[in-house]
C-alpha cells in the first residue's frame, strides 16, 4: 500500500529540459529535483543554458538545491540513463568541453544532436540561440536586454506576493509576457521559421526541439516541419517528453506550496448579558411593620 511519503515515478522514454539557469536566484531548483525525482526516462536531454555562466560572472549566488539537482542528474547516469548537454549562450564556456571531446563523467557535451523517436521521426535538438539575430549580432544588448528581464522578474515576484496577500490567485507573470513578446518579436524578424525549415529540409529531418525563448510549445513550421520548444525552470517549469510510441508532449511540473499567512478574522464582540443586581429580600418583621392596616 502507498503511502504519502512514496514518490510516484512516471517512466519516459526521452525527457528534454532548458534553460534551468542554476546559479541564479531565479532558480526553481527544488522543483527540479522534485521533477527529476518523480520522472525517469532512458534518454535526458540537457537544452542549454543549464548554467547561468552570466550571473555567476557578475555575482556568485549557489545554494544547496542547486547541488542537488546536479546530484540528481549525475544519478540517472549513474542509473543508466544517457544524458548529453547541450551547450547554450548562458552556459557558452561548456562549449570548450565541445572542442576537446571531454565527457564530464557519463555526461556527453555537444553543440547539437539529431535524435531519432521511437515512430522513426528525427529532430536536431540544440539551445536555440543560433537563431537569435540579436545573440548574434548585439552581444550588448543581449546582456542589457537579461538584466531588464531580472528586473521585470523581481517585480513579477512582487506582484505575485501582493496579490496572494489580497487572496487574488493569478497565473498571470509580467515578466513571462514581456519576454515571450520580445522573444516572438525577434524570431519573426530573424527568420527563425524560414531558417528552421531550410535546415529541417537540407538535413531531412523532421524538426528542431530547442530551449531559449523561455516558452514551451509544439507547432508547425511550414509543409510538416515541427517546432517543439522546452520552455524553462525560471517561471514556466516545462519540459517536453517522448513515449514509447514517439508522442512528444508538454509537462509542467506541479507548483511549489508555499505557505500563505493565515486571514485575519474580524470577530465582532459577543453581546453580554444584562447584568442583574440581587437584593436581598428583608425580612419577615420588617415586611409586616410597613403593611398599613385595612379599616375594620
Amino acid at each position: 500500500m502507498a503511502t504519502k511519503h512514496d514518490v510516484i515515478v512516471q517512466r519516459h522514454r526521452t525527457l528534454w529540459v532548458s534553460d534551468l539557469h542554476l546559479g541564479s536566484p531565479g532558480c526553481k531548483a527544488k522543483q527540479i529535483v522534485r521533477f527529476l525525482k518523480q520522472n525517469d526516462c532512458e534518454q535526458l536531454y540537457l537544452v542549454g543554458d543549464i548554467f547561468d555562466g552570466w550571473k555567476l560572472k557578475t555575482r556568485f549566488y549557489w545554494t544547496p538545491d542547486h547541488t542537488r539537482v546536479i546530484k540528481a542528474i549525475l544519478a540517472k547516469a549513474r542509473r543508466g540513463t544517457k544524458v548529453y548537454y547541450l551547450t547554450g549562450n548562458h552556459d557558452a564556456f561548456m562549449r570548450q568541453f565541445v572542442k576537446t571531446r571531454l565527457q564530464l563523467g557519463p555526461i556527453r557535451v555537444v553543440h547539437e544532436l539529431v535524435h531519432t523517436t521511437a515512430d522513426g521521426r528525427k529532430f536536431l535538438v540544440q539551445h536555440g540561440d543560433q537563431y537569435d539575430a540579436v545573440i548574434r549580432n548585439l552581444p550588448g544588448l543581449s546582456y542589457a536586454g537579461d538584466f531588464a528581464y531580472e528586473t521585470l522578474l523581481k517585480a513579477s515576484d512582487w506582484l505575485t506576493r501582493a496579490r496572494a496577500r489580497l487572496g487574488v490567485e493569478s497565473s498571470w507573470s509580467l515578466s513571462a509576457f514581456a519576454k515571450n513578446r520580445v522573444k516572438s518579436a525577434v524570431q519573426y524578424l530573424s527568420g527563425f521559421d524560414d531558417a528552421v525549415y531550410y535546415q529541417c529540409k537540407r538535413r531531412n529531418l523532421n524538426g528542431v526541439i530547442c530551449g531559449h525563448t523561455h516558452h514551451a510549445e509544439a507547432r508547425h513550421v511550414r509543409n510538416g516541419i515541427v517546432s517543439y520548444n522546452c520552455g524553462d525552470w525560471v517561471e514556466s517549469c516545462t519540459a517536453l517528453a517522448e513515449d514509447h510510441r514517439g508522442h512528444i508532449r508538454i509537462l509542467t511540473a506541479a507548483p511549489e506550496r508555499q505557505k500563505r499567512e493565515p486571514a485575519l478574522k474580524l470577530v465582532p464582540p459577543r453581546p453580554r448579558a444584562p447584568r442583574t443586581v440581587q437584593v436581598p429580600a428583608r425580612p419577615a418583621a420588617a415586611a409586616a411593620a410597613t403593611e398599613i392596616p385595612t379599616a375594620a
